[in-house]
């Protein structure tokens, strides 16, 4: 962001961008290649792609070389660049049950159809620095064998439907008219429905959605769920042919998608013209670009706490929560205080130094017997 009202400094500014990159090459040496950032910071592009509101790997890979690694300012990159690219298609509704699975665990029940499948993931292992990176010399090793944490290249029914068959969690209701909500082109004007939310939710910093999470947890939210399945895995992406109308699969992207299963709730529902009471699982849901576990649980956890009629804590407020996990905008408004305040701070500055002449020309001491002034 800028002021448009800033003269002069043109220079400058050019110039502040020759040191940018001046301190960006200083030390010579080979170039990173994008194809590395891409294979070898994996999670930092899957990471810039979610806030950054674009599936594109070859984009998030430039946007981190471009802005030294800092993965808010990538993103930054990559959101404005999205901005510009005219929209040629809608995509139709993906069911998660076609996911070609990397990773499914599910913590909540241990034995599940197909099996736990770890895929690519840290959790299990000791935090110990390996030295012995520092002197790689060449990226070398052998696949997984296939009966070794292989993944799933079948559809592979939900661990939640299992629960939803039971009568232990409503299935969504759907209205026919109901039209998802775009936060790209339409306002936001609370309360959203939920598909607003999520979509606010998916594109939300990464610290800042963990933070509001754990913030829920700690006793500020009524949301402390039991993860029913953890899925990380490619989901194809389907349109409408353009001229004969059928289905086309046209690529495929990476997600991590969790769901959570939440506190019971109330309901009263009509069987044989009798309004009965019922008891279920409430579900909180989370689906990012990319594999990132941690903040699609915590968006699991949002999206429960967001849920609420009556909030009671700040983590259940819409206005609250969603405006400030906003990487764009957090960092605009706090980077515009970079930017020249000479004429407001000079006003604050005014006041105070009459102020403060009026209190010193008022407070003289005066003659015993006098109050003072």
């Amino acid at each position: 962001m800028g002021y448009v009202g800033v003269k002069g400094g043109k220079d400058a500014i050019l110039n502040a961008e020759k040191v940018v990159e001046y301190y960006r090459c200083r030390k010579g040496g080979a170039s990173i290649d994008i194809e590395q950032i891409k294979n070898q910071m994996r999670f930092l592009v899957d990471k810039v792609m979610s806030e950054g509101s674009c599936y594109s790997t070859d984009l998030a890979a430039i946007a981190l070389k471009q802005a030294e690694g800092d993965p808010m300012e990538a993103a930054y990159l990559v959101r404005a660049f999205r901005s510009t690219v005219p929209r040629i298609a809608y995509s139709l509704t993906t069911k998660s049950e076609e996911m070609f699975c990397l990773r499914r665990i599910s913590p909540s029940f241990q034995h599940i159809p197909w099996g736990q499948v770890l895929g690519p993931s840290k959790d299990y292992s000791q935090r110990l620095i390996r030295f012995e990176l520092a002197d790689e010399k060449e990226l070398s090793i052998d696949p997984p064998k296939k009966e070794d944490n292989s993944p799933l290249d079948e559809k592979v029914e939900k661990v939640i439907d299992y629960c939803r068959k039971q009568g232990l969690i409503d299935w969504p209701e759907k209205k026919p008219e109901q039209v998802p909500y775009d936060i790209t082109r339409q306002p936001m004007v609370f309360p959203l429905d939920r598909s607003a939310r999520l979509q606010r939710l998916t594109r939300g910093e990464d610290g800042a959605v963990l933070a509001f999470g754990y913030a829920s947890l700690r006793g500020w939210g009524s949301v402390h769920p039991t993860l029913a399945e953890v899925r990380v895995g490619y989901l194809p992406v389907k349109i409408k042919h353009p001229y004969w109308g059928t289905e086309v699969t046209v690529g495929q992207v990476l997600v991590t998608e969790v769901e959570s299963i939440c506190s019971f709730e109330k309901k009263k529902i009509k069987i044989d013209g009798e309004e009965q009471e019922r008891y279920t699982f409430s579900l909180g849901y989370g689906l990012i670009f990319g594999h990132n576990d941690h903040k699609a649980v915590a968006m699991s956890i949002l999206d429960r706490a967001l849920c609420s009629a009556d909030p009671q804590s700040p983590v259940q407020d819409q206005e609250f929560v969603l405006y400030h996990i906003d990487n764009m905008e957090s960092q605009g408004f706090i980077s515009h205080l970079k930017l020249p305040h000479y004429v407001t701070f000079q006003s604050s500055l005014d006041r105070l130094r009459n102020i403060k002449a009026g209190k010193e020309k008022g407070s003289r001491k005066i003659n015993k017997g006098e109050a003072y002034v």
